[in-house]
């Protein structure tokens, strides 16, 4: 059966393995083997999960595919474990190792006589240590926290907490590899589970009660104990009976249910979940023991709402109304840690606060009232004076940074209203197709303006240096045919050629490759439509391939970003090119060669946020940092008390540039602000910065933990205003420069100062009236302390200007 051992007495029975032993450990339980000639170190398989994959780090190439598995070591008292092994140790065992996990992917089926098939999926367990396999029995389980797939993430996940507080690595399901998935969403089943997680937790109640939190809806208690019962459900009437479960778990374990004084007396009271009965239901049944009942049902009740009040009044938002709570109530607030064990047990950022709540609402009213103001100011505009455009101004908090240097208040330069259409562009040129303004007049007015839709795809290619500024038409002609030429020099290292093409190095970047492109931008029309054949030239084959639609649009990307693999040997292909890729394919006509170049050129920019160690972001990361602490160091102190200062949140926004914070279209618009290098190569942290000083105010008032603001910034996703962040972004950036000129300015002020207090000295010293009393005046100058500005936040003043 599905490449198990053969029956006893066939002759073919596998040869021994070790008996396995499990010792619990600190990060995971520990497979001791122990050697044996007999088969009793074989677990029998009764369950499986392909494509259920660990992300060590935060890139995709690292990621380790394996089975999630349920297995059964038989004995006395059968021992059930949950168990992942990677696909690389079950490629070492051979094919008939690899085929029992796939005969039992999705569960195998029950055998129809009570006792087990003998001639059942018996396999061995990896040892642990082993590119982090790992296998732990259910009773050691003590929670799941679980996570669905979302817009935001890609994959749901399981993370496994173990009774003695470690945590094993998070399991994510990629369903969309999965054979046991794929076959599911094509039989229509409408009782099918719609992930890997909800199927792998559907199979192991067969094994295990599993309760689902009602603190945290993402939290599941494995065998919860009767205190866990009550502090993760609010039970008024003692309904549970475990007794008649099918569970394998010992009975001991399981969550018992307080013996009624009928028990006692010898009634028989019907067993199983059609006939359970409250404690008031057993009062109306045995008239002798009501009052007993009745007290032990009021019993219940107390300490569900005690439970509730506790939770309530300890959460941090209740704080202020502590004071007028009577004596009584207030000392509920007191028991240690009602508030923060479930939180700590149940993980952090997966629940709605009521603060993340109120931030949001707060965010939204206070949008409203800026759009109504700006409305208002456009029905009174041409009425006022210089001082009611000041007035008017949506950059209210950097007025403050002005008045702390005493430097004029910054004004953007940004007209949005009027950008750059195909009859200003072709003006700019003479017949021959020479350009009649210089670069940097070019890039100024492609910043301050932007560009219309219809300048886009012949704009980009100026601006990204794929073409040189200063060359006729006739010579840019040439320039596309060798470019050309050379793309198709490049695709011909793999295109067509099988040795390369089925290079284990080539085959897994192509599964990655068309994995990625299938699901990027799905929402775009162009990416949206389906074609009748959805096969892609570099896809794998199906049982390891991808199975999301696709069209011939989604196939050129995959062609485009295989190619860019090639050609950047030292890089190659990191997960996230695919959505830097989609808008330069649109903007660019859908025409490969002038994508691919465009996109070479967007990555000789972005090559550092993909390096392997991550040392480009980190570097990014600090350098926001920085120009935080600088910029407002009212929210730097605020996000440093609340263990945020890692800006984690912002780490998708530079990561692909915003790509999935803004419309589609405000993508382009904003990318080809930034490639201008107007104001400074590095202009993506004013926007970042500016998105948290829209926020700011939110962010102080409401959000005082780091899975707040977390939360709370993951989902300004498609809500943020992209021209007023531009223009307080180069509010910010002339802001910034104007701080660090006048922190050099003093500098030298105060080494001039050095120089005339030495030669006042002197002069004192030989008698000279002149210098006296100029000392105090020369020494305060010198005794200003000045801030220290790294060598990182000089590195935003560099622009791409030629002069």
């Amino acid at each position: 059966m599905g490449g198990g051992p053969s029956a006893p007495g066939s002759g073919a029975r596998s040869p021994p393995f070790d008996a396995i032993s499990i010792h619990s450990s600190d990060s995971m339980v520990e497979i001791v083997q122990h050697p044996t000639t007999d088969t009793p170190g074989l677990h029998r398989l009764l369950y499986s999960k392909s494509k259920v994959y660990l992300h060590p780090t935060a890139f995709a190439r690292d990621n380790i595919p394996g089975f999630v598995a349920i297995v059964k070591k038989d004995g006395l008292s059968p021992t059930f474990l949950l168990a992942w092994i990677p696909e690389s140790l079950l490629n070492q065992r051979g094919d008939q190792e690899w085929q029992k996990f796939i005969s039992a992917d999705g569960g195998l089926p029950k055998p129809s006589n009570e006792e087990e098939n003998e001639d059942g999926v018996l396999i061995d367990l990896p040892p642990r240590g082993e590119n982090y396999a790992f296998s732990t029995p259910l009773t050691s389980i003590y929670s799941l926290l679980v996570t669905t797939p979302s817009l935001s993430s890609w994959y749901g996940s399981i993370t496994i907490n173990l009774v003695n507080g470690s945590t094993l690595s998070t399991l994510h399901f990629h369903d969309d590899e999965s054979r046991s998935m794929q076959i599911s969403r094509t039989s229509h089943d409408n009782m099918a589970p719609s992930w890997g997680g909800e199927d792998l937790l559907q199979h192991l109640r067969s094994y295990c009660h599993i309760l689902k939190s009602a603190l945290q809806p993402h939290l599941f208690l494995v065998d919860p104990s009767r205190s866990d019962i009550e502090a993760h459900t609010t039970i008024i009437f003692d309904d549970l009976d475990f007794t008649t479960t099918s569970s394998p778990v010992p009975y001991h374990r399981r969550p018992q249910r307080p013996r009624s004084a009928s028990d006692h007396s010898g009634t028989s009271t019907p067993r199983g979940s059609n006939f359970r009965t409250s404690v008031l239901h057993e009062a109306i049944s045995s008239p002798s023991s009501a009052r007993m009942a009745l007290l032990s049902g009021f019993s219940q009740f107390t300490r569900a709402t005690r439970h509730a009040a506790q939770s309530v009044l300890s959460h941090p938002l209740a704080k202020p109304i502590l004071p007028h709570l009577p004596e009584p109530v207030r000392s509920l607030v007191h028991v240690p840690g009602e508030y923060s064990s479930w939180v700590e047990k149940g993980g952090v950022g997966e629940y709605e606060s009521a603060r993340v709540y109120l931030a949001k609402w707060a965010r939204v009213v206070a949008e409203e009232g800026e759009r109504a103001r700006q409305r208002e100011v456009q029905r009174t505009a041409g009425g006022g004076s210089g001082s009611r455009e000041e007035e008017t101004s949506d950059l209210g908090v950097f007025e403050l940074l002005a008045e702390s240097s005493n430097l004029p208040q910054p004004k953007s330069t940004r007209d949005s209203r009027h950008p750059i259409d195909l009859p200003l562009w072709d003006s700019w040129f003479d017949d021959e197709g020479r350009p009649r303004i210089t670069f940097d007049e070019m890039r100024e007015l492609v910043f301050r303006r932007g560009l219309d839709l219809g300048v886009k795809r012949k704009a980009w290619p100026f601006v990204l240096g794929v073409i040189p500024w200063h060359s006729t038409a006739k010579e840019r002609e040439g320039l596309w045919r060798e470019k050309a030429r050379r793309y198709e020099e490049v695709k011909a290292q793999w295109h067509g050629v099988d040795e390369v093409f089925n290079s284990p190095e080539i085959v897994e970047e192509r599964h990655r490759i068309d994995v990625d492109c299938r699901r990027t931008d799905r929402t775009h029309p162009l990416f949206a439509m389906q074609t009748s054949n959805s096969s892609s030239s570099i896809a794998v084959a199906a049982e390891n391939g991808a199975h999301t639609g696709a069209n011939h649009h989604v196939e050129r990307l995959s062609v485009i970003l295989l190619t860019y693999h090639v050609y950047e040997k030292e890089l190659g292909y990191v997960q996230g090119m695919s959505d830097l890729l989609s808008p330069v394919y649109v903007v660019c006509g859908c025409d490969e060669v002038e994508s691919f170049w465009c996109f070479v050129a967007i990555m000789e920019r972005m090559k550092q946020n993909f390096l392997r160690d991550q040392s480009g972001m980190k570097k990014q990361l600090q350098t926001l940092q920085q120009l935080l602490a600088m910029m407002d160091p009212e929210l730097y102190r605020h996000l440093e008390k609340s263990d945020s200062l890692n800006l984690f949140f912002c780490f998708r926004w530079i990561l692909i540039w915003f790509k999935r914070e803004f419309q589609f279209d405000d993508v382009a618009n904003l990318w080809e602000c930034l490639w201008t290098d107007w104001y400074s190569k590095n202009f993506i942290l004013f926007v970042a910065l500016a998105v948290l000083e829209s926020h700011r105010d939110v962010i102080l008032r409401y959000l005082v933990e780091f899975d707040e603001v977390l939360k709370y910034c993951n989902e300004l996703s498609m809500t943020i205003e992209l021209e007023s962040t531009l223009a307080q972004a180069e509010v910010l950036f002339i802001s910034f420069s104007q701080i660090i000129h006048d922190i050099d300015r003093r500098k030298g002020e105060m080494q001039l100062a050095g120089s005339r207090l030495t030669e006042i000295r002197r002069r004192r010293r030989t008698g000279s009236k002149s210098g006296r009393g100029k000392v105090e005046e020369v020494e305060e100058v010198r005794n200003i302390e000045l801030p220290e500005i790294s060598d990182n936040l000089r590195e935003l003043l560099i622009s791409g200007r030629s002069h």
